[in-house]
């Protein structure tokens, strides 16, 4: 079975978006997953991420993991905005 998402992230910020599209870009490049593929797009102010896997174990698994990360690189941009 064949499984995909996209996901659509609004950003406050075209600078907020370029900082995570970068630090993500290695993870996408080098990834050590075999049952899935991501790949990451910019429309906008957008995050787009299109994950494709073999099923829908490794769908969530990765799509979890990105959301995560994600989200932790919002909040830590979030802090720094206030020094």
């Amino acid at each position: 079975m064949k499984a995909s998402a996209e996901i659509t992230c609004p950003f406050q910020s075209e600078a907020s978006l370029r900082i995570v599209l970068k630090a993500l870009r290695p993870e996408v490049e080098k990834s050590s997953a075999v049952r899935s593929t991501v790949s990451l797009a910019q429309k906008d102010t957008y995050l787009v991420l299109r994950i494709e896997a073999k099923d829908t174990v490794a769908l969530r698994a990765t799509l979890n993991a990105y959301l995560r990360w994600i989200g932790s690189m919002i909040t830590v941009l979030e802090v720094l905005k206030k020094f």
